[in-house]
């Protein structure tokens, strides 16, 4: 039973009472914390009646607040906020720890940036390495899906075959999770089918050199991961411009804030889900339409517009049903989303990127006309897909990639946090008690309290 603050205290002050857990959550630390600060004397406390925990003052409480500046700021009517140390976004940029994320996946492979996320420290020449066991498992578990499956659907099994090859999944320290998220990300890339041949060409601008082909070595320690997972998206041979523009890519969309599925990643963290059930849990929301599928939808426009000859007919179609025209626009970035900016940049290296390049353009002038809305990510990850010969979904796959990353970093942050903090209450809007028990069925009762069709 939950206490009530400052119920009974004697000194007449009742509403300005705080029990524990309240404290922690004004100053946004752990129960614990709180007493570390009585402990220190930064705080003072009163027993509660019975003798049943503590209570503070809240006077005491905020000034302490606004003396150590850890209170959790206070969200927005009707949203949601939480301490974060991982995204930035503001006047049209994000930031990776405070450091501009374009700049850093332009200059640097996708496990640098990773380990920069998660650990803050910048390591150069990192690179994943897929442990035998976990990728046997994952294989196998994936090869025995119906070849009617999607990507999403095999990362998901991926993730859970590797969870089971990892007796000590439940380890939750730092160095714990630090070293499976190294495995698990090469693991779900090779436990893909590859669907090209493989390829021993040069290696990319960032990283050095592979030395081993991209379809061979996509479990080898020396491999660079976008080159791991090229031969897993597209039959083409990759030349060293696409396999940047895949690189930075996958370094561009490592994390966004508070998305949907990292959202759901750390509610999982929350409750002290292992990792792998935490990317299990952000792979869930990412496969809606709205969230990683909104590529795939970009990738079919972009190609039909190709198709067509212009952008006109396929945009005019949209809005004739009613449908937003997909890769426009973002809730978080008046004008056009950075990571479309720094990936058209560098698809304009891309000789045979160009006709799908061109397209693009062509659909946010012709939309542009109706409504002024700019290119995001999913327009880019497009022409990416269409112009080197990708199936539609090789967009969400990246994403899924990418954002695994991200999903670790905030488990990482999530954990250092009190657990099961984000636990919400419903507003119960259902038939007040007390009802009679329903009849079986046959002779039912409605939930408005009507007879049933029998």
């Amino acid at each position: 039973m939950t206490d009530q603050a400052g119920a009974g205290d004697s000194s007449g002050a009742t509403a300005h009472r705080l029990t524990t857990r309240e404290t922690a959550e004004r100053l946004g630390v752990k129960p614990e914390t709180v007493y570390a600060y009585v402990s220190r004397g930064q705080l003072s406390s009163n027993r509660a009646p019975g003798g049943r925990g503590s209570t503070f003052d809240a006077a005491e409480v905020d000034a302490l607040a606004r003396r150590t500046g850890r209170r959790e700021p206070a969200p927005p009517a009707g949203e949601l906020a939480f301490r974060t140390g991982i995204t930035l976004i503001e006047s049209d940029r994000y930031y990776f720890r405070g450091v501009d994320a374009t700049e850093l996946a332009r200059r640097h492979t996708y496990e640098e940036v990773a380990e920069w996320l998660w650990t803050g420290e910048l390591r150069t020449g990192t690179h994943f390495t897929a442990p035998p066991e976990a990728l046997a498992a994952a294989r196998r578990t994936v090869g025995a899906l119906p070849a009617h499956c999607g990507s999403t659907d095999r990362l998901r099994v991926a993730v859970v075959a590797a969870a089971a090859a990892d007796p000590l999944r439940f380890d939750l320290s730092r160095e714990a999770v630090l070293g499976g998220a190294r495995s698990l990300i090469p693991t779900l890339v090779a436990a893909l089918p590859t669907v090209g041949a493989d390829e021993a060409g040069a290696g990319g601008r960032k990283g050095g050199t592979d030395g081993a082909g991209a379809g061979g070595a996509d479990a080898s320690a020396g491999t660079a991961l976008a080159r791991q997972l090229w031969p897993k998206l597209t039959a083409r041979p990759a030349d060293e411009a696409s396999l940047d523009v895949l690189d930075t890519a996958l370094g561009l969309l490592i994390d966004h804030d508070l998305a949907a599925s990292t959202l759901a990643a750390r509610v999982a963290a929350s409750a002290r889900a292992h990792p792998y059930a935490v990317v299990s849990a952000g792979l869930g929301v990412l496969e809606g339409p709205l969230h990683g599928a909104a590529s795939g939808l970009a990738h079919r426009m972009l190609a039909e517009a190709l198709e067509r000859g212009g952008a006109a007919p396929v945009v005019a179609d949209h809005l004739r049903t009613g449908r937003r025209v997909p890769g426009l626009g973002h809730r978080l970035y008046p004008g056009e989303d950075p990571r479309a900016t720094a990936l058209f940049a560098l698809l304009a290296e891309v000789p045979r990127a160009a006709p799908a390049l061109a397209a693009a353009r062509d659909v946010v002038t012709t939309a542009a006309r109706h409504t002024p809305l700019h290119a995001n990510v999913d327009l880019a990850l497009a022409v990416l897909s269409v112009s080197s010969g990708m199936a539609a979904e090789a967009g969400e796959t990246v994403f899924a990639i990418s954002r695994t990353a991200g999903w670790i970093a905030h488990a990482l942050e999530e954990y250092g946090e009190r657990p099961l903090r984000m636990r919400p209450i419903g507003q119960y809007t259902g038939p007040r008690p007390p009802r009679p028990l329903p009849d079986a069925i046959g002779n039912t009762v409605a939930i408005d309290g009507s007879p049933g069709a029998k």
